[in-house]
């Protein structure tokens, strides 16, 4: 008999979820009970670049994020926004974002549709790379996060996870992003 699983099971299961396993003369037995109370993970991970769409804000069938970007000092370089869940263990960490668009830069506001993978928690970062040379330049760029949380040089600019995570359901939840420079 084989050691390896026929499935992957990091994704068949929520995070949080119990996993017992117990052999049988047939094979194996699989018994999984759900944390219920926890959002689902999403099945699909991390890490998706993806074009932006507003079409995908129109229909309303599917959760997503409609997010009114404000105060972009220019139209020069360009606009990142990430969607993370809104847990501790993953809000702002590296490789941790769910999807990320990135598009071209508008004077004054933006208006961004992001598609999340299901209803849950959620917290959305922004940053806007004013000269588009893909690096954090604290002095040039601008950065905001849903719920327009206060954060200066004494936090890095990483407020808690508490003060940025906001309820999308099944359809689409509008939010407003005010952007900050130094």
């Amino acid at each position: 008999m084989s050691n390896s699983l026929p499935l992957n099971l990091k994704h068949a299961l929520p995070r949080g979820s119990a996993l017992v396993c117990t052999a049988a003369v047939g094979g194996l037995i699989f018994v999984a009970s759900a944390a219920l109370a926890r959002p689902a993970e999403p099945i699909d991970g991390f890490r998706h670049k993806i074009a932006h769409s507003i079409a995908k804000c129109r229909g309303g069938s599917s959760p997503a994020v409609l997010v009114t970007i404000h105060n972009v000092k220019n139209s020069s370089g360009t606009v990142r926004v990430q969607s993370y869940r809104g847990i501790k263990q993953e809000w702002l960490k590296k490789g941790k974002w769910i999807n990320r668009i990135e598009l071209p830069a508008t004077a004054g506001s933006m208006t961004v549709c992001m598609p999340i993978p299901v209803s849950g928690a959620y917290g959305i970062a922004v940053r806007h790379d004013v000269n588009g040379n893909g690096k954090t330049e604290f002095s040039k760029d601008g950065g905001a996060m849903s719920n327009n949380p206060s954060f200066n040089i004494f936090n890095l600019g990483k407020p808690s996870y508490k003060k940025t995570r906001f309820q999308v359901g099944s359809g689409v939840q509008k939010i407003s992003i005010n952007m900050r420079y130094m």
